[in-house]
């Protein structure tokens, strides 16, 4: 795994590309990959569509390595529409919740990702896969849910972001998805979000409306 090729980066990590198989995410934060790479073996077993987990030690996680392009951007250049987008994350948010949790998780608690969002989920040829399961924990559905549409509402009421009106249009789309799955718990999700290291200031100013915006296209 020697001077590996850079191909992507994040708020906390570095994606190479080892060979045309495999990747290595790096935290930068000097975190341990232990437990994602621990939910993440277990989801895969279970056959959700996770990246399958080659290795893992102290900051590295080795992973194979997901084609296709990011559903974020496939929905900026029309390879998939909102209706289907949406359909696509409230699917992913059912199949994960009916995952059994691992022997150590508290009673009536699911896996849950806290992170999905378009920019994580991976349009492969064999389906959607999920990826950066750095949040991964046991708990309540309804938090998770809460967490996708407070990131979409977010982006929606931003503006200075120019897909503010479509995210705005996935929020809604999504929502009505995922109606009847889980009741989002929306005061959870916003004390996370502010809680969050990585959130800069200006979206942390975005918190309060984008739960207003949640609360009201709820009802």
């Amino acid at each position: 795994m020697t001077d590996p090729t850079p191909l992507a980066s994040g708020r906390e990590a570095d994606v190479f590309a080892l060979d045309s198989a495999r990747v290595l995410r790096r935290y930068r934060d000097g975190g341990d990959v232990t437990v994602e790479a621990r939910f993440m073996a277990h989801l895969y077993a279970a056959g959700f569509p996770v990246p399958r987990v080659h290795h893992a030690d102290g900051t590295d996680l080795v992973m194979r390595r997901v084609s296709g392009p990011t559903m974020l951007h496939a929905l900026l250049t029309g390879g998939i529409d909102v209706e289907a987008a949406a359909a696509v994350l409230a699917d992913l948010h059912r199949r994960l919740h009916a995952v059994a949790p691992l022997p150590d998780a508290a009673a009536g608690a699911r896996i849950l990702h806290l992170d999905l969002h378009p920019d994580n989920v991976v349009l492969d040829p064999s389906g959607p896969v999920l990826i950066d399961w750095r949040n991964v924990r046991h708990g309540a559905p309804g938090l998770d849910v809460a967490m996708t549409a407070l990131i979409l509402a977010q982006v929606a009421v931003d503006r200075d972001q120019p897909v503010a009106a479509e995210a705005g249009d996935l929020l809604h789309a999504y929502l009505r998805a995922i109606h009847g799955h889980a009741v989002p718990l929306v005061d959870a999700a916003v004390a996370r979000r502010r809680a969050d290291p990585t959130q800069s200031a200006t979206e942390r100013a975005l918190i309060v409306p984008a739960a207003a915006l949640l609360a009201a296209a709820g009802r």
